[in-house]
């Protein structure tokens, strides 16, 4: 070959290399396969009063013994070295986010219905979180908290908001808040056999809440709760479908609809999701993901815009919804000037969305991870 056809050959290898790169690499910033719109203008009100009739669960839609029992909101990791974790079928609702910026993701489930043996692995506090389980009138409970040398940090972060008393609390590593060594029997626990030292907390949901008695908590449900609606008959229900949900590497998401039982199955870092405590799959009946932005604040620590009264500008976003197989759009909203208000869910006229009755699963994804939905191929 001429050296003018190789240096030709060259060049053209170079170019192709560099658009491979702007479009994988480069460009990751800009490439939002769902566009986040930030709509601060004013929206529906929020219903304040119940939203359900009968002795059903204000999350779930589902009657049960406990439906107006206070709900006890835990932290878990997203953590591969954790799972499978325990407690997470018997959750009336599952919200996972990242915990550091397009990478690791934290969950925190709320009971009122269930009341698993165990749940776990336990994690640490992050002040998103507690301001959405501030919206759900919920004990919150953790496995210590996020906090800064710097002391006017501490006024964002979890253990400033704890020390505070800003939400009701339970801390089983007993550095902030109210610390569970302080109730007579400690309801939290190391488990024998974890891999990791950092994945063996544990707590006992029962003794959670007569540890909150003895705190002096309300255990009475408050919550007004969210709309349910009747399930879509089997006939008018699609075959199938399957979601996407990208979190980064071991951490993204996926779900299987199945028509017979109207729940989709969820995959975890490509491995099916199974509760530790009774083995079954996790498969909730709504599937819900909101676009949010999330930048680093400090070190580990990252701020997700959910509408928290302490970092963020923006209390709104996209939102997709599925259930009865399908997907749906519509606007999630958080009032940031009220810690108390509860994360509600749109749909495109504006109307609070009707749920199916069952668990919720609640995604926050930032702009530029994908999100993608449609039949089994």
């Amino acid at each position: 070959m001429e050296k003018r056809q190789k240096i030709i050959v060259l060049a053209i290898a170079i170019v192709l290399v560099g658009i491979i790169s702007y479009f994988f690499f480069g460009s990751r910033g800009m490439r939002k396969p769902i566009e986040l719109n930030n709509k601060n203008q004013s929206l529906p009100t929020v219903s304040t009063g119940p939203l359900n009739d009968g002795n059903v669960s204000p999350i779930s839609g589902l009657p049960c013994e406990n439906w107006n029992r206070r709900p006890l909101a835990i932290m878990q990791p997203g953590d591969v070295t954790a799972r499978p974790a325990a407690g997470f079928s018997e959750a009336d609702m599952v919200i996972e986010m990242p915990v550091i910026t397009a990478s690791v993701t934290r969950l925190m489930a709320v009971y009122i219905c269930g009341t698993p043996a165990e749940v776990g692995s336990m994690r640490s506090a992050r002040h998103d979180f507690i301001d959405l389980a501030k919206g759900l009138d919920a004990i919150f409970v953790s496995w210590g908290r996020s906090e800064s040398h710097s002391d006017s940090d501490l006024v964002g972060l979890a253990k400033g908001i704890l020390d505070r008393g800003e939400i009701e609390n339970i801390n089983c590593n007993g550095d902030a808040g109210k610390s569970a060594n302080a109730c007579t029997n400690n309801p939290c626990f190391r488990k024998e056999g974890m891999a990791r030292g950092v994945d063996s907390g544990y707590s006992h949901p029962a003794d959670l809440l007569t540890c909150a008695k003895e705190f002096g908590y309300s255990l009475e449900n408050k919550f007004s709760g969210y709309r349910h609606t009747a399930e879509a008959p089997i006939e008018s229900r699609p075959q199938s479908g399957h979601l996407r949900v990208a979190f980064a590497g071991p951490f993204a998401a996926e779900y299987d609809y199945d028509r017979e039982t109207n729940s989709y199955f969820r995959t975890w870092g490509n491995v099916p999701d199974i509760d530790r405590n009774n083995k079954n799959r996790n498969a909730p009946k709504n599937v819900i993901v909101l676009m949010a932005q999330s930048t680093q604040i400090e070190g580990q620590y990252n701020n997700v815009q959910l509408g928290d009264p302490w970092y963020d500008q923006t209390d709104s976003g996209d939102a997709f919804y599925y259930m009865n197989g399908q997907q749906y759009r519509g606007t999630w909203k958080k009032d940031k000037s009220n810690i108390a208000s509860k994360l509600t869910f749109f749909d495109e006229s504006g109307n609070e969305v009707a749920f199916v009755p069952g668990q919720m699963w609640v995604e926050v994804l930032e702009p530029g991870q994908a999100l993608k939905w449609g039949p089994v191929q």
